[in-house]
């Protein structure tokens, strides 16, 4: 009893019980009843931070990021394979201070191209930076590009009907999750005019027939120029589009294909995959040409099914692959990871 007597004994245990149940209560969230601490012995006084998470009251605040990582930036670049590139890109940034946080670099035999990303920082302006590297790209046949790590690129999502790719989209995007501006959703339909415009984005219902194809595409290009669009994302938009849409945005429009590319091409490939009894189904996203899905793959994804499956059953089975697809494939686009290579893509996920 630490020469306490038994009845103070047994009230500082049943104290030590309930601060330890106050404890948990604080550093898992419950949602238990506050315990209660009896007698007259003093409370304890938590920390206000616990494992680095600030808490006020019961809500909790993420910890404060550090500044520095605001100034960060990313390069991108590819150009003909030569030796020597890493050495003069690296050098060049170890001549202005910067420091390197993350280098990803593949060297393709095929078509001997090269191709770089290079996360740095810290720096509030990287002007130093242009003419080394223009002199740099005109030795070496380079396309690059320097841009805030924090920069988010505005997108279009264009829909038809089917939702689950625009909602994933629109939740990634809400909740921070998705790095990008969402500030037009383009549908040849009406149904999600509530939905998108509730979010404080701007919805566009424009229909489309064979003979006004051209016109509405028009207007989607006017609608790219005004808001300003660095990507297209097709999001179960069941139209296909035209020739001179895929070539206005070529290497801008990331399609979902519910299917497993190369098989299944077309209108209801899980029907079609059905009629075959295919064991695996999944989903692909890609960039859009000309030709009907065609394009270089960014990201595939599959799940198992069996004979059992009903077509219905497929589609259900696949709406989750392709949101997962989709969304992983615009994440990695908008952090500068997906390189066009031919007809196929580099990707540093």
């Amino acid at each position: 009893s630490n020469g306490l007597s038994d009845s103070k004994a047994s009230q500082h245990q049943d104290w030590l019980m309930a601060a330890n149940r106050t404890r948990f209560y604080l550093l898992s969230g419950s949602n238990c009843a506050r315990p209660t601490l009896k007698g007259s012995l003093p409370r304890v006084a938590f920390p206000s931070t616990v494992f680095g998470i600030q808490r006020s009251g019961f809500a909790t605040k993420k910890p404060i990021r550090n500044p520095k990582m605001a100034n960060d930036h990313i390069l991108t670049l590819s150009c003909p394979d030569k030796p020597g590139i890493v050495h003069s890109v690296t050098g060049l940034l170890a001549q202005q201070g910067l420091n390197i946080l993350d280098l990803q670099q593949f060297s393709d035999p095929n078509s001997n191209s090269f191709f770089m990303r290079v996360h740095f920082g810290d720096a509030d302006d990287v002007s130093s930076l242009d003419k080394p590297f223009e002199d740099l790209a005109k030795d070496r046949e380079m396309t690059y590009e320097i841009r805030p790590k924090s920069y988010k690129p505005r997108v279009m999502i264009m829909v038809s009907k089917i939702e689950h790719c625009l909602n994933s989209l629109l939740f990634a995007q809400r909740t921070g999750q998705l790095a990008i501006e969402i500030p037009v959703v383009v549908s040849n339909h009406p149904e999600f005019k509530t939905l998108v415009e509730a979010q404080g984005i701007e919805f566009h219902h424009l229909p489309v027939t064979q003979a006004t194809k051209l016109d509405q595409e028009k207007q989607i290009l006017d609608l790219c120029t005004q808001h300003n669009i660095s990507l297209i994302v097709l999001a179960r938009y069941m139209q296909i589009l035209t020739p001179g849409l895929c070539t206005a945005m070529s290497g801008r429009i990331i399609n979902i294909h519910h299917s497993f590319l190369p098989s299944f091409k077309g209108a209801k490939p899980y029907h079609q995959a059905f009629d075959r009894g295919v064991k695996i189904i999944g989903a692909s996203a890609h960039f859009v040409t000309k030709d009907l899905d065609e394009g270089p793959i960014i990201e595939q994804r599959v799940v198992r099914v069996g004979h059992a499956n009903s077509a219905k059953e497929l589609v259900e089975e696949g709406s989750g692959v392709e949101s997962q697809v989709l969304l992983g494939a615009v994440k990695w686009w908008s952090e500068r990871r997906v390189f066009l290579n031919g007809g196929k893509t580099v990707v540093f996920n």
